[in-house]
């Protein structure tokens, strides 16, 4: 928010004093020199009729003296006031639209039966409860309190860790450029599904090999490859004309031409801000409930559909005495509620000061974890159907990521009768999930820009959404190109998915180590009228850093796993990788060093004072105090 322009309301420049030291005074003290030039001649009742007038006397101290012929210009500044959500419900659906994404769908399903099933349950809600929520609820809650974004918001914390703010704004630009991509990928399957028969049903298509072979038939081999198969990888991507990172080849048209209307349908939800952004979330988030109901009942319908329920839900408690079953919860949980990305951060910032933001955090928290247990359902008995049409195992069946909703869930729908319907409804749920998700990212570092330079930015924030925007998609045209997929894994990881866990560390150890847990504690009570209780504030002191750090060494130990093994990566490329992460990762450390070697003045006790301890200088957010910007 433009302070400079706020101050006004709390008469805190010399222009609000003076104003309010005028209009204090009586009326005949108004210093104007002739009745017929006053602004009220009703009340000059104490001036000569000459041409002059002697001021009364002024009794206000902070009043100005003025000498016979004076006049006071009394300049009246706005202050800009901070937009917020039409609605509460507009604030929950966003929230929940950002946390609830394709990892829900194509990820938890798949970790959940690799890690023991039901057991996998178990420390998936041990993480949620000590590590997930704490984090999303401080999240929440600053912003609500701070009102501004993940730039801001640092000099009322700890000014020197402001380069968090900044780091998160470059792994928002890297997500941005793969994710909108996977959605492109959407929306070609969307356009391509409104046919009479589903172009990935059968292998008489140009651009299916000699391997292709239906799933259903009897003869169907590790060998052979699907039509579903066939039509992602040499169709919406034509894999085969590139070789991975050395040789991407050109841009796909038809490809860019999908992206490119993915960046158009984000430009119009986020140009206005919340005004924008909180109309389309009533479709983009309720519309995948709907669709996940429909496709719920139709495969629970399907033959085969209990085994795969049960192969999902049956426990292998054995599971859960190996580690990485319980790192894989940590990061699923950490992932899928999202803090760090500095969406919750801008999303909150644009509740009233009083909102009940405790509440807000169980209600989203809960309804995502308990998305991904339903999308479960709704994977694993078509899943079931699968392994009954080829009379083979589950096991066999799955994938993980995208070539579980581009592959394997096409495949079970073009064998379905109304092929045509579920494959419409399937894409447009899958395009709302991720429209939702890179809304909350851009929002995130578009508010803590306006934020932070709102004279230049915030008041153009509509061309300056446009600018970021079309800056984004020359960035993502690389992950356009026929080897586009194997970049998209890449920036996938190292983009954010390393440095993230870094960068939210840093962030939760300001938080509650430098600002400090009963400082944070009290900010709450101000809003919400009591304390967190003790729960919440070991996690904060103790659980929730340890939570991330632990998270944070078991990725870059596994980072490799991570890749995985589908895309072939050249040596140079994992040096730019690490070169990617960096990049963001850095941000923390240069702005500590800028901000106590050049930005401070004074002793080196002085200079830490500055950098470490909140900035007195910007004032209260409580309502009604003096400095308050709310």
């Amino acid at each position: 928010m433009d302070r400079s322009m706020s101050s006004s309301k709390n008469n805190s420049t010399e222009f609000g004093h003076n104003a309010a030291a005028t209009s204090a005074s009586t009326a005949t003290a108004t210093p104007w020199g002739n009745d017929k030039e006053s602004p009220n001649n009703e009340d000059d009742s104490n001036e000569d009729d000459g041409d002059t007038a002697t001021p009364a006397k002024v009794t206000d101290p902070l009043a100005p003296r003025l000498a016979n012929n004076e006049r006071v210009l009394v300049v009246s500044v706005t202050e800009r006031q901070r937009e917020t959500w039409g609605q509460k419900a507009e604030f929950l659906l966003a929230v929940i639209g950002f946390a609830v994404d394709l990892g829900n769908v194509w990820r938890f399903p798949y970790i959940c039966y690799q890690n023991g099933g039901g057991a996998f349950l178990v420390p998936y809600c041990v993480f949620l409860i000590f590590g997930g929520l704490p984090l999303f609820y401080m999240e929440l809650a600053l912003g609500q309190f701070h009102r501004c974004g993940c730039l801001s918001i640092w000099k009322r914390i700890c000014p020197a860790l402001k380069g968090v703010g900044y780091a998160i704004c470059l792994i928002d630009i890297y997500m941005g450029m793969y994710y909108n991509t996977i959605i492109g990928w959407a929306v070609y399957y969307l356009f391509a599904s409104f046919t009479s028969k589903l172009p990935w049903t059968s292998c008489d298509n140009p651009w299916n090999t000699l391997n292709c072979m239906p799933v259903t038939n009897e003869n169907f081999t590790e060998l052979a490859t699907s039509p579903a198969k066939e039509f992602f990888e040499r169709r919406v991507l034509e894999s085969y004309k590139s070789n991975g990172l050395d040789f991407m080849g050109p841009v796909k048209p038809t490809l860019a031409l999908c992206v490119f209307g993915v960046f158009v349908l984000v430009y119009f939800s986020l140009w206005k801000g919340v005004r924008s952004a909180g109309k389309v979330v009533w479709v983009t988030a309720l519309a995948p409930y709907v669709v996940l109901i429909i496709l719920l009942v139709r495969g629970v319908s399907l033959p085969g559909a209990d085994e795969g329920i049960k192969y999902y839900l049956t426990p292998e408690w054995h599971k859960l005495k190996n580690s990485k079953v319980w790192i894989d919860a940590a990061s699923q949980i950490f992932f899928s509620l999202g803090p760090g990305f500095g969406t919750l951060l801008a999303l909150s910032s644009y509740n009233k000061f009083n909102n009940n933001c405790y509440r807000d955090a169980l209600i989203t928290s809960s309804i995502n974890c308990l998305t991904s247990f339903l999308a479960g359902f709704v994977i694993f008995s078509v899943l079931g159907y699968m392994a009954y049409v080829q009379k083979t195992s589950i096991d066999k069946v799955g994938l993980e990521g995208p070539g579980l909703v581009f592959i394997v869930y096409p495949e079970a729908i073009a064998t379905m009768s109304g092929s045509v319907f579920w494959s419409i409804i399937f894409f447009l749920m899958l395009i709302t999930l991720g429209l939702d998700s890179t809304f909350g990212g851009l929002e995130a570092m578009i508010t803590a820009l306006c934020d932070e330079y709102p004279r230049v930015i915030g008041r153009r924030r509509e061309l300056f959404v446009l600018l970021l925007l079309m800056f984004i998609f020359l960035c993502a045209l690389p992950t356009m190109t026929y080897g586009g997929v194997v970049l998209v894994n890449f920036l996938n990881v190292y983009g954010p998915g390393l440095a993230i866990l870094f960068v939210v560390f840093v962030e939760a150890a300001g938080v509650f180590w430098f600002y400090g847990v009963d400082r944070f504690s009290s900010d709450v009570e101000q809003m919400l009228g009591s304390k967190p209780g003790i729960f919440w504030r070991i996690c904060w002191t103790y659980i929730s850093p340890v939570f991330l750090l632990t998270i944070f060494i078991f990725s870059i130990l596994g980072y490799k796993e991570m890749l995985g093994e589908e895309f072939y990566y050249p040596p140079w490329s994992i040096q730019v990788g690490w070169a990617v992460t960096c990049s963001s990762v850095m941000c923390i450390p240069i702005y500590m060093i800028y901000k106590f070697f050049i930005a401070s003045r004074g002793n080196c006790k002085q200079r830490m004072q500055q950098s470490f301890k909140p900035d007195v200088s910007c004032g209260s957010v409580v309502p009604g105090q003096q400095g308050t910007s709310v």
